[in-house]
């Protein structure tokens, strides 16, 4: 087992890619804090994942104090902390027409400053552990989509942090920070997403080259995979890195002629 006995806190782990995080990481043997809002999901996850594995933590990560109770919770439970998975976030669309103080404020709390205190919380113990951060971003950090103005700054500024601290805090304490950008995934928050705005119920089923040339968007669990590698002692010295996880490249694609339109994001 690539994580056998490590313990991993995981956020917004009770749906979507945190939940397909969070089963991957305990088949590699790790032990998993699930966090997120939904107490149900929530223990429908701990339920199906065992309690000897995992142990639950609901609160709002704009909270004072939500990184470290998470952390003390990790300690409290295992006696040790070995990762952490930044995966929660507000995905919530605007443009510069709709973005206000409060909105950004909202994204940047949950999104950006979460996961840098929950870091600042986990130190003592990443640095006793030599452990290892992975920073779930989006390709939406590279410029985003006219309507996902704000979601995009967050991630943006992820990436930027993710850089600083990928050096700073393996130079200084040989603890690595990583992150991977996910492209479009198929969460049930997406399909819900794509149904309120208007698009029929199957309609991930008939998508357009343009923007999924598999002819499918990428499933949970194939990021989940992607994950353990830099999880895991594998990974060894690498730190700092951010890895776009889409299936065409963000810089020189070729547009297909039989491209159609369907919202991305």
């Amino acid at each position: 087992m690539r994580l056998k006995d490590k313990v991993i806190i995981v956020t917004g782990s009770t749906m979507g890619i945190g939940k397909a995080i969070a089963k991957k990481v305990v088949a590699e043997g790790a032990k998993v804090i699930i966090h997120g809002l939904e107490e149900d999901l929530g223990v429908q996850v701990v339920s199906e994942l065992g309690a000897e594995n995992t142990i639950l933590h609901i609160e709002d990560l704009s909270n004072a104090g939500a990184g470290q109770n998470l952390v003390d919770l990790a300690i409290s439970t295992w006696g040790r902390l070995d990762c952490i998975v930044n995966n929660a976030a507000i995905v919530a669309a605007s443009d510069i027409h709709t973005t206000d103080k409060a909105f950004l404020d909202k994204l940047m709390e949950v999104n950006t400053y979460a996961p840098l205190f929950l870091i600042k919380s986990a130190l003592p113990h990443l640095i006793e552990s030599h452990g290892a951060v992975l920073n779930i971003g989006s390709i939406n950090a590279w410029s985003g989509e006219h309507n996902l103005l704000a979601y995009s700054l967050t991630k943006g500024a992820i990436m930027t942090m993710t850089r600083n601290l990928g050096d700073s805090l393996f130079r200084e304490h040989g603890v690595r920070v990583n992150q991977i950008n996910p492209g479009w995934v198929l969460t049930e928050k997406e399909i819900e997403r794509k149904k309120e705005h208007g698009l029929s119920d199957t309609w991930y089923k008939e998508l357009s080259k343009m923007y999924a040339p598999a002819g499918r968007i990428i499933w949970p669990e194939e990021i989940a995979v992607a994950c353990i590698y830099w999880l895991s002692d594998e990974s060894g010295p690498i730190s700092g890195q951010v890895v776009d996880l889409e299936q065409f490249p963000m810089i020189g694609r070729n547009i297909p002629k039989d491209a159609t339109t369907i919202p991305h994001k």
